[in-house]
């Protein structure tokens, strides 16, 4: 049995220098010291031997084990050596070479028109509120002095959900919900933003979504006046000093009086071009005086306060202040078109 064991150790030494791989290396030490090896083989038969020679027996086959075992663990690490050197000859980084240009997105020209707005209100002293875009029908018509069967309604045909609720078709249910926050025991002074809905024909100017911004001014004589100086402020703030603006009559069911309000037309000066249509002007938004009645709906006393309201619609803003041709431009999320405004 020394003699068997003796050469098991020399065979299985042989058997680990030769193998090239960890997956040989394996096979080996399955083999040799696997419960089915010759060396556990050999130890099984130890019960045949005398009690002298057991120990000296046993103390052989467990040295004969250890030196397997080590051999293995040394070619193991020696191997994994080798095949991590190969893989970094290979997978070697040329740090002199030039890096690759990393792809920066940007905001979408709408977001940065709404900031814009934001930001230009908020410098008047206007908050931003907003609401649920999934709206009650009270909130969307009712209390904006549009009852039920109102031909106004006809208008703004949107998405009902149930009879109850539908898809926002303003972001004037804001206002309403705001005013009755307050119940009429403070001024209100807001702009909200927004998307909003209507069941409209996709053409090169309507969508059947897009984005209202919408502000409202609550307080003890408010006039038409102080609408004039707001909108005009506006104006000229966001399309340039040199604009003008000029208020036409106009019909709201929630403001009375009412107006659209036109800027002077850039391209042309105000002399008349194919962009205004020979006009001069471009209409840009409406607003007006908000109505007694849906101050009332709010718990306001109209005899103590008075308001006015507007709305206007970023993607037309856009439209105008960049020469945008199409609305639907704003939405198709074409690359080569959002690129351009990146750094506007």
């Amino acid at each position: 049995m020394k003699e068997k064991l003796q050469a098991l150790r020399a065979e299985a030494l042989t058997q680990v220098e030769q193998a090239e791989t960890l997956n040989d290396l394996q096979q080996v030490r399955v083999s040799y010291l696997g419960k089915k090896g010759p060396i556990t083989e050999v130890l099984r038969g130890m019960g045949q031997l005398s009690a002298e020679e057991r120990p000296v027996l046993g103390e052989l086959a467990n040295k004969v084990r250890g030196e397997i075992a080590e051999e293995l663990d040394r070619k193991k690490q020696a191997l994994e050596t080798a095949a991590l050197n190969e893989q970094l000859k290979t997978e070697t980084i040329d740090v002199t070479l030039p890096g690759r240009p990393v792809q920066v997105g940007g905001s979408h020209l709408l977001s940065d028109i709404v900031t814009e707005i934001e930001d230009l209100f908020i410098g008047m002293g206007f908050e931003v509120r907003e609401g649920p875009e999934v709206e009650t029908d009270y909130y969307n018509f009712e209390a904006l002095n549009l009852p039920k069967g109102h031909p106004a309604r006809d208008m703004q045909d949107s998405f009902y959900i149930t009879e109850d609720l539908l898809l926002r078709t303003h972001t004037s249910p804001v206002q309403a919900r705001t005013m009755g926050e307050y119940k009429g025991n403070k001024p209100v002074k807001m702009i909200c933003p927004g998307k909003v809905y209507r069941r409209d024909t996709d053409d090169a100017t309507h969508s059947h979504q897009f984005t209202q911004i919408e502000g409202l001014y609550v307080d003890k004589n408010v006039r038409m006046s102080d609408l004039k100086g707001v909108l005009n402020q506006f104006a000229k703030q966001f399309f340039g000093e040199e604009r003008e603006i000029r208020l036409r009559p106009s019909f709201f069911p929630f403001t009375e009086p009412s107006v659209e309000m036109d800027i002077s037309c850039k391209v042309c000066q105000g002399k008349g071009c194919s962009v205004c249509k020979q006009t001069g002007w471009i209409e840009i938004l409406g607003g007006g005086m908000v109505h007694p009645s849906v101050l009332e709906m709010a718990g306001y006393d109209p005899n103590i306060y008075s308001g006015f309201a507007f709305g206007m619609g970023p993607e037309r803003i856009a439209m105008l202040k960049y020469g945008v041709d199409d609305i639907r431009h704003f939405y198709t999320n074409d690359i080569r078109f959002l690129q351009q405004y990146h750094q506007v």
